[in-house]
């Protein structure tokens, strides 16, 4: 049934008190329940702590030398304010939706439909290239060809997903539980290194951490080059508020959730990073292609820790299959919502009795299957045209939802639907946040190499805003149908 503006608005400028609208109401009530706070930590955890970190932290430590902590420390605010703008309006509106869902009530349906599949795409071409990741090293395992290992992995977690939410959710608990124990671990055994406490080892001083050239190497080009490399290294946190719908406690959830994501991530990347760089001269590390190059590794062979590459292979396989299934869950709950929102066809909007969104989860394996096919395949220029656009979705995605809450927190105060959850010093820092994301653009403007990713995602975004106005729900067609309130 269409629902005209005028009640849309006046569904959100409800009485305050009013919890949500009624459309939230009806998502919450309808989807499971059975997640809870750590689930929801582990989640966002899980998803952001994936093979980048293991294999793709050294491109940054290279570009930039020990100061690609500057690099991590900018990109880490960056998404530090994204996610408490965003954990502001999830806690006032809890939402299968998330951020799709707060662009449509800032700016209007174009906005919600774009960022709804911007992230969907995003976190399908994201799924295939770890689930070709994780077939390859597993294949080598087994002595089979890729494709094996990556139906049964695709298979497998299709059934996960396909179980009642709690069922999942205890399953990516402890997935990215031993992901991030490993890393706790490594934060150990690296600060005894660095200070000479285990067998063998004598302190390391600052050697490599200054090194002959400097904390600086490469001087502030560096700094620009290691902050295009890891820039998105936290993609994948967003994830949170998006389960948040399935809590049964959504706006403590979220409170709670947010605050350990954020912190606890900046802790791990920071801290291996920093061992890192203490331990190893940083023009001797470079892009790990397999996990026996991985600085990680290495800084377990320096503690004679036995079969540390067959340690690093297991965990990087944890860390992409653990993303992976995170990011499916995040995909079917996003073509849920839009099929709820008329964005999608009605069919993903149905539920089964168990509250699992059956077919939305169905289509998100389809398209993972896609995915992974494209990563053999790959016909011409295609596939790298779409990775290209993966970088600067994020962009889009994390700009959007500070244009969204910058709109939106007027409304939110004077319904009265704040809750603990508050941005900071608002509207300065929501400003600065987006004055920062322009300077990553023109930093990747001025890269030859990433340059490609603006135009990719220029296309892809630009498409799917002029797509919003083709679909039933938008307010141009409405209007021509005679299908809107008057």
């Amino acid at each position: 049934m269409a629902i005209s503006e005028g009640s849309a608005a006046a569904t959100h400028n409800a009485a305050p008190g009013t919890s949500t609208t009624s459309s939230t109401q009806d998502t919450q009530r309808e989807l499971g329940t059975g997640l809870r706070t750590r689930h929801l930590t582990m989640m966002g955890l899980g998803s952001a702590i994936g093979a980048g970190l293991f294999l793709g932290t050294g491109v940054g430590i290279r570009a930039a030398g020990p100061a690609v902590l500057l690099a991590y420390i900018a990109a880490g605010a960056i998404v530090v304010l994204v996610m408490q703008m965003l954990g502001e309006m999830a806690a006032a509106r809890p939402h299968s939706g998330s951020f799709a869902r707060y662009g449509k009530d800032a700016f209007g349906h174009w906005a919600g439909f774009s960022l709804g599949w911007l992230y969907w795409f995003l976190l399908i071409m994201v799924m295939g290239a770890e689930m070709t990741g994780a077939a390859a090293i597993m294949s080598a395992w087994f002595g089979v060809d890729p494709w094996i290992p990556a139906l049964v992995c695709v298979v497998f977690f299709a059934a996960v997903n396909l179980a009642a939410v709690r069922g999942f959710g205890e399953f990516e608990y402890w997935f990215a539980f031993i992901k991030v124990a490993v890393i706790v671990v490594f934060l150990f055994i690296g600060a005894a290194l660095i200070f000479g406490l285990l067998p063998g080892s004598t302190f390391v001083g600052t050697s490599n951490f200054i090194g002959e050239d400097g904390f600086m190497p490469n001087g502030l080009s560096g700094v620009a080059a290691g902050l295009l490399a890891v820039a998105f290294a936290f993609g994948g946190i967003e994830i949170v508020t998006i389960a948040a719908a399935e809590s049964d406690k959504p706006r403590r959830a979220i409170s709670l959730a947010v605050r350990a994501v954020i912190w606890r991530i900046s802790v791990f990347y920071l801290g291996s990073v920093l061992v890192i760089t203490f331990l190893l001269p940083y023009e001797s590390i470079d892009n790990a292609e397999t996990a026996a190059d991985s600085p990680f590794t290495r800084v377990l062979d320096m503690a004679n820790i036995p079969g540390a590459v067959g340690l690093m292979e297991a965990v990087i396989v944890l860390a992409l299959l653990s993303a992976f299934n995170a990011q499916i869950y995040a995909t079917s709950r996003l073509v849920f919502a839009m099929g709820r929102n008329h964005d999608a066809p009605k069919l993903f909007g149905n539920l089964s009795n168990s509250g699992v969104p059956t077919a939305a989860v169905m289509l998100s394996m389809f398209f993972a299957f896609v995915s992974v096919a494209l990563q053999y395949f790959n016909p011409a220029g295609l596939l790298d045209f779409l990775l290209n656009a993966v970088g600067g979705c994020l962009l889009v995605v994390w700009a959007m939802i500070a244009l969204s809450q910058l709109k939106l927190r007027p409304e939110l105060e004077r319904n009265g639907e704040i809750s603990t959850v508050r941005m900071w010093a608002h509207p300065w820092l929501g400003i600065l946040t987006l004055v920062m994301l322009a300077g990553l653009v023109l930093l990747m403007l001025g890269d030859a190499g990433s340059r490609s990713q603006v135009f990719s995602v220029v296309v892809v975004f630009g498409f799917l805003v002029l797509l919003s106005f083709a679909t039933t729900n938008s307010p141009l067609r409405k209007k021509r149908t005679g299908l809107i309130d008057r």
